[in-house]
């Protein structure tokens, strides 16, 4: 059966040689790099008590189905690719091309355009400032560090997850020792069950920030040919992976609403935001307009701090890109893309050129955003977070109803994990899991869309990044306009991998027919 899967239809495979690297622990750690993002914690808690309300809705209608689906896709067509393969069987090359193509470019749009420019703000702002030109080579060193850590082989790479995971379970387990001391010292806040209660205005407001906390379970999924029992592998890894990413979210979230006072807690844009109040407990204070300074060893815990968000805003893009990479290799190699671009290095076993025009675009994203925002990075940071969100979105638009045409046009296929209730079941996971999708991608897009309906205050021009308050076009074209071009360029990518297959389709028959 899993002969017939691969043969039907047959999908060409990246040229080279791939090496098996990744073992069952790697996943996990891979995962949970991909999973965990630091900076949310702080912007969920500044939204109060209802955040957490919203946390659990969002993990029971789309974190867990979004995991058993992955788990099924992946253990049912452990084949390279991963989403690719699996859209690409489901609906044809030609939208699995396309929707392909804006997954991976999602990748440097938000290494370049988020990851780099935190990092940098992070590094200058805990560390030590950046002066002129330095600010590029922080950036630089920042992409071309992760193109090689994609680049050489999984083997050597998988250290960088690895390092990642650690580093985000060390900083997450003292950042919340920290604050169950602080809560102990100052005492905690008064809470009720009416505080958690959730709103449509929270709900607007929070959909996309939470689907944004929790996506990265396909991830590993096209590496699939390059791990041991991929079909056990992948599921245990999702499963081990989404209860690790919830605990390593929620018990922070908690802390803070429990502990910090609210009108502090208000103010909060990051998890740096939150630690360096946290931290105050070991040397700092908080002036009388909320200002908070840290001294001693507070000031000292607050660099390693920053270091280690830093770390986990690195390894963040790193294990994303070890996966989109491979599906973008598969994907050109499978005629959705120029077929040079599909090699894998013979040296290292893995997508290298792939990954040096990653670097290109990254740059250039980079140095965009650096260059030409005026001076205010944070207003232009949230459109290009927002823009890298909606491209993912994209995706996950054809791979969650993927699971419902594989299941009807390979009803007999081996399924060693199968999501509860059958038939129903599936339908459930994707239904639920594209509805969620579906308003998020509305909500990035336009923001805002839906306030004002049932009796809630505000107009959507409310919901706009403060950056953008009051110019809903202009953040409309910052999204629309690259959208449309990204869609574009993977229509291109679709006619160039096209035509070269119907080149080498003309070279077979000459050689089989020299007479004609």
């Amino acid at each position: 059966m899993t002969q017939q899967i691969i043969e039907e239809p047959e999908i060409e495979r990246p040229k080279g040689r791939l090496r098996q690297g990744l073992r069952r622990f790697d996943v996990f750690f891979l995962l949970l790099c991909s999973l965990v993002g630091l900076d949310t914690i702080g912007a969920l808690a500044a939204s109060g008590p209802e955040a957490f309300a919203w946390l659990l809705v969002f993990s029971v209608v789309f974190f867990v189905p979004y995991g058993l689906i992955v788990s099924e896709l992946s253990s049912t067509f452990p084949l390279e690719g991963g989403q690719y393969t699996w859209v690409r069987m489901a609906f044809g090359r030609g939208v699995a091309s396309v929707a392909q193509f804006v997954y991976w470019l999602s990748n440097p749009v938000w290494v370049g355009g988020a990851l780099a420019v935190v990092a940098l703000a992070t590094f200058q702002t805990f560390i030590h400032p950046l002066p002129g030109a330095w600010t590029y080579v922080f950036g630089l060193a920042f992409v071309w560090a992760g193109v090689l850590a994609v680049s050489v082989s999984l083997e050597a790479g998988r250290w960088v997850p690895i390092a990642g995971a650690v580093a985000r379970i060390v900083l997450l387990g003292f950042f919340f020792v920290s604050t169950v001391v602080y809560g102990v010292i100052h005492g905690v806040q008064p809470l009720t069950a009416s505080d958690f209660s959730p709103s449509y205005l929270g709900f607007l407001a929070l959909a996309p920030l939470i689907v944004f906390t929790f996506v990265g379970f396909e991830v590993s999924s096209a590496a699939a040919e390059e791990m041991e029992a991929p079909q056990r592998t992948i599921p245990l890894g999702v499963m081990r992976s989404g209860l690790a990413a919830f605990l390593m979210v929620a018990a922070p979230v908690v802390a803070i609403l429990v502990v910090l006072p609210r009108d502090q807690v208000s103010h909060l844009s990051g998890f740096l935001d939150a630690a360096k109040l946290v931290f105050t407990i070991y040397g700092g204070h908080v002036g009388p307009d909320g200002t908070v300074e840290l001294t001693g060893a507070g000031e000292v815990i607050g660099v390693i701090c920053a270091a280690g968000v830093i770390i986990a805003l690195f390894t963040s893009g790193v294990s994303w890109a070890i996966g989109e990479s491979r599906a973008q290799a598969t994907a050109c190699s499978d005629g959705s893309g120029p077929a040079w671009l599909g090699q894998i290095s013979e040296r290292f076993g893995t997508p290298v050129r792939i990954n040096v025009l990653a670097g290109i675009l990254a740059t250039v994203v980079m140095v965009a955003a650096l260059n030409f925002t005026s001076g205010d990075i944070g207003k232009y940071f949230s459109v290009g977070l927002n823009l890298a969100i909606s491209m993912t979105m994209v995706a996950y638009l054809v791979m969650f109803p993927a699971l419902m045409v594989l299941d009807r046009k390979y009803p007999d296929a081996n399924r060693p994990f199968r999501i509860p209730g059958g038939t129903v079941g599936r339908y459930l996971c994707s239904a639920a899991a594209t509805l969620v999708v579906i308003f998020t991608l509305v909500q990035l897009l336009y923001p805002g869309a839906g306030l004002g309906l049932f009796g809630s205050p505000g107009t959507p021009d409310d919901a706009l990044p403060a950056g953008f308050a009051g110019d809903r076009l202009g953040y409309e074209l910052g999204q629309l306009i690259p959208m449309g071009l990204f869609i574009a360029m993977g229509i291109g990518f679709y006619l160039i991998g096209q035509r070269e297959m119907r080149r080498a389709d003309r070279t077979l028959q000459a050689v089989d027919d020299p007479l004609g």
